[in-house]
C-alpha cells in the first residue's frame, strides 16, 4: 500500500477502535458512576441499555443512509455527533443525562460503523489488498474492546468523567485526519430515495426487539411487558417485509437476503458475539464480585485477549488467502468453544495461571474469526450496497451481544449464586459457540472455503444461489 492508503486505513481503523474502546471503558467505570451520582440499579443498567437501543435500533437505517447519501458524508457527520455527545455524557450531573447521551452516541455509532466499513471496501480493491486492509480493520475493532478494559481502569482512577472525555480527544483527532485523507470512491450511488415507511417501521421493530432482549436479563421483572415488546417487534418486522416487497426504493432490498452465504455469515456473527458477550459478563462478575479484584486487575487479566490486535492484521490475511474465509472462521469459532469449555470447572481458588490458557485461546479465536466475518459480510455484494451489508453485519453483532447478556443473566439468576451458578451459566456461551461452528461448517462445502455468493440476478428479479451454498 502507498503511504496515503495506510493513512486512510489508519483513520478508518481509529473510528472503529474508538467505538470498541468507548463501550469497554464505560463498562469498567459503572461502579464509580453509581457511587458518584447515586444512581439506582435500574438507571445504571439504563446507561448501558440506552447505547444498545440506539445502536441496534438504527443500524439498518444507518447502513442504507450511507449508500444513498454517501459513505464519507455519513462517516464524518456521525463521527462529529459521536464526539459531541460523548463529551456531554462527561458533564452529566443527574441520572437521566447519561442514558440520554448514551442513546444518541449509540445512534451515531449505528450510522458511522457501516459507513466506515463501506469506505474500507471501496478504498481498497478486491483481492489481497482488501483482505489485508480488512484484517487490520477487524483486528483494530476487536482490540479496541479488550484494550478498553485496561484504559477504563486507568482513566477511572483519575475520575469516571475521563471515560467520556478521552473519546472526545481521540475522535477529534480522527475527524481532523479524516477530513484531509478520506475520499468517497464508492462509485455511483443507488437510484431512488428513502423508503420512509420502511425506515420508520424497521427502526421501531429493532428498538422493540432490542428493548425486549435487554429486559430478558431480569426474567421476573414484568414478563408480560417483555413478551409484549418482543411480539410487537416481530409484528413490525413482518410489516417491514411487506412494505419492502412493494417499495420501488426499498430500505433493504430483500434479494440480498436470499443469498445463503450472507445469511450464514450474519448468523455466525450473532452466535459468536452472543457467546463472547455472555462469557465476558460472567468472568467480569467472577473476578470483581466473587474474587474481589478491582477494575484495573480485571482489565489487566483480560488484556491477553488483545493479542488479536497483533495477530488479526498479520496472521489472519495470510490464512484467508491460503484457506478461504469459511475455513479460517470455522477454526476461530471452534477455538472459542474450547476456550469457554476450559472455564467450565472454574473454582473460587483458581489462579490466574489456570485461567490463562482459556484467555489465550479466546484471543486467538478473535484473531481468526473477527476478520473473516467482516470480509465475508461484503464479499460478492455490489459496492453500492456495502453500507447495507455492513449494517446487516453490525445489527447481527449487536443482537448477539444483547441476547448473550440476557441469556447468561437469566440462567445465572435461575441457578442461584456461587460457583455452581457460574458453571451452569457458562454452558450458555459454550453451546452458542458450538452452534456457531455448526453454522459455519455448512459453508465449508463451497469451493475454496469462500462464502462468496453466486452471481446475482439483475435487481428486481429473483436471486438464484448455487446449491452448494
Amino acid at each position: 500500500m502507498t503511504g496515503r492508503a495506510w493513512g486512510v486505513l489508519l483513520v478508518l481503523c481509529g473510528a472503529i477502535f474508538l467505538e470498541g474502546i468507548d463501550v469497554a471503558m464505560l463498562n469498567v467505570a459503572l461502579p464509580s458512576i453509581r457511587a458518584d451520582l447515586g444512581l439506582s440499579t435500574g438507571t445504571l443498567s439504563g446507561v448501558v441499555s440506552a447505547y444498545v437501543l440506539g445502536y441496534g435500533g438504527f443500524m439498518l437505517l444507518g447502513g442504507r443512509a450511507a449508500d444513498l447519501l454517501g459513505h464519507r458524508r455519513m462517516f464524518l457527520l456521525w463521527l462529529a455527533v459521536f464526539l459531541i455527545f460523548s463529551g456531554l455524557g462527561g458533564f452529566a450531573t443527574q441520572g437521566w443525562m447519561l442514558p440520554a447521551a448514551r442513546f444518541v452516541t449509540g445512534v451515531a455509532a449505528a450510522f458511522m460503523a457501516p459507513a466506515g466499513l463501506a469506505l474500507v471496501t471501496s478504498n481498497f480493491p478486491e483481492g489481497p489488498m482488501r483482505t489485508k486492509a480488512l484484517g487490520v480493520y477487524a483486528g483494530t475493532a476487536a482490540g479496541g474492546f479488550s484494550l478498553g478494559l485496561v484504559a477504563g481502569g486507568v482513566l477511572t482512577a483519575f475520575g469516571w468523567r475521563w471515560v467520556f472525555f478521552a473519546p472526545v480527544i481521540l475522535s477529534a483527532l480522527i475527524l481532523g485526519a479524516a477530513l484531509v485523507l478520506v475520499r468517497d470512491t464508492g462509485g455511483e450511488r443507488p437510484s431512488g430515495g428513502f423508503d420512509l415507511a420502511g425506515a420508520f417501521v424497521v427502526t421501531g421493530a429493532m428498538l422493540l426487539l432490542v428493548y425486549g432482549m435487554v429486559r430478558l436479563e431480569h426474567p421476573g421483572d414484568g414478563p408480560g411487558l417483555t413478551a409484549g415488546a418482543i411480539a410487537a417487534g416481530l409484528a413490525l418486522l413482518g410489516l417491514f417485509v411487506a412494505i419492502e416487497r412493494r417499495s420501488s426504493s426499498p430500505l433493504v432490498r430483500l434479494g440480498i437476503l436470499r443469498t445463503a452465504p450472507l445469511v450464514r455469515v450474519n448468523a455466525a456473527a450473532l452466535l459468536f458475539l452472543f457467546a463472547f458477550a455472555g462469557f465476558q459478563f460472567l468472568i467480569t462478575l467472577y473476578l470483581q464480585e466473587w474474587r474481589g479484584w478491582n477494575a484495573m486487575q480485571t482489565g489487566l487479566a483480560m488484556l491477553v485477549i488483545g493479542i488479536d490486535t497483533v495477530l488479526a492484521p498479520t496472521l489472519t490475511p495470510r490464512l484467508v488467502n491460503r484457506f478461504g474465509n469459511a475455513r479460517v472462521l470455522f477454526g476461530g469459532i471452534v477455538l472459542a468453544a474450547v476456550a469457554y469449555a476450559l472455564f467450565l470447572p472454574v473454582g473460587m481458588d483458581w489462579t490466574y495461571a489456570a485461567m490463562l490458557p482459556a484467555l489465550l485461546l479466546l484471543g486467538l479465536s478473535f484473531s481468526l474469526a473477527y476478520g473473516p466475518l467482516t470480509m465475508a459480510a461484503t464479499e460478492g455484494v455490489d459496492e453500492d450496497e456495502h453500507g447495507l451489508a455492513g449494517g446487516l453485519l453490525y445489527t447481527a453483532m449487536q443482537f448477539g451481544t444483547a441476547l448473550g447478556l440476557s441469556a447468561v443473566t437469566a440462567v445465572s439468576v435461575a441457578a442461584g449464586s456461587g460457583p455452581d451458578a457460574l458453571r451452569t451459566a457458562l454452558v450458555v456461551p459454550v453451546a452458542a459457540a458450538v452452534l456457531g461452528a455448526v453454522v459455519v461448517a455448512f459453508g465449508l462445502r463451497a469451493p475454496g472455503g469462500s462464502w462468496a455468493p453466486a452471481q446475482e440476478a439483475p435487481r428486481g428479479r429473483p436471486l438464484q444461489t448455487d446449491v452448494t451454498h
